[in-house]
């Protein structure tokens, strides 16, 4: 992958959409892939990113708050490194918070916090045995690679796209475009499975059936929510809808 400054030729051009005829009542549609978001829907790390987040802008004189975390959610790692730093009153230097939180969020996972969200494992593991999966991530890269291998999840994935190596981040599009692009389901009926307000946004922008599990912590705006097509209150509700618009058979 290139980075978002030179985005590679191969990902999707920003009018396409991933679905094509897609019954948004669910059943009526045979979905063909699942494609989830990372953080809050497959490992418990959203409220890692918020601490790192809030360390950085301490170590430099500044506050946070939740609401500059909802703000940052589901940017990419060089958008929210950028705003990160300016509003810690350290314009230009975004790449040293992004170094910062990575190597936050690695330590305290190495600590024992960032675990797997209660219910995520056996969600992943009856979509991949059925159908092509994707993971589409606003994490940065060594944090994708470090998690999914941490847990025994890395080889079930057939792509793994941070939006860092996209044009744009989450709202827009483009990861979850290029995540279908590389498991070869441009133009077919995808789920994606979300929990943030701009992860939601963009999974619906992409033209995906979205399953929103709303973060308790960080709740999407009712305006969000209201694009999902499915709310699942936890991970067992959205493996019960999961089975019922995908099927039991496994491939």
């Amino acid at each position: 992958m290139t980075s978002r400054r030179d985005p590679s030729p191969s990902v999707v051009g920003r009018g396409d959409v991933v679905g094509g005829t897609i019954d948004r009542s669910g059943p009526a549609t045979r979905f063909e892939a699942v494609v989830f978001d990372l953080d809050g829907v497959v490992a418990d790390t959203e409220h890692l990113w918020d601490e790192a987040w809030a360390a950085f802008a301490a170590a430099n004189g500044g506050t946070w708050s939740n609401s500059k975390s909802v703000a940052l959610q589901g940017l990419s790692v060089p958008e929210w490194s950028a705003a990160l730093a300016t509003a810690a009153g350290v314009p230009g230097e975004g790449h040293r918070a992004a170094q910062f939180c990575i190597d936050f969020i690695i330590a305290a996972i190495d600590a024992g916090d960032g675990g797997l969200m209660p219910g995520a494992e056996d969600l992943v593991r009856y979509a991949a045995a059925r159908v092509p999966i994707a993971l589409a991530t606003s994490s940065a890269r060594p944090i994708i690679d470090y998690l999914l291998a941490r847990h025994g999840l890395h080889d079930l994935f057939g792509a793994t796209v941070s939006s860092a190596e996209v044009p744009r981040g989450k709202p827009s599009p483009d990861v979850y475009l290029e995540a279908a692009r590389q498991i070869g389901m441009v133009g077919r009926p995808v789920v994606g499975i979300e929990d943030s307000g701009n992860g939601i946004r963009a999974a619906r922008a992409a033209g995906l059936y979205v399953i929103a599990i709303p973060n308790r912590q960080f709740p999407p705006a009712a305006a969000a929510l209201a694009l999902a097509d499915h709310v699942a209150p936890d991970h067992s509700a959205a493996l019960r809808h999961l089975q019922a618009i995908i099927g039991h058979q496994p491939q």
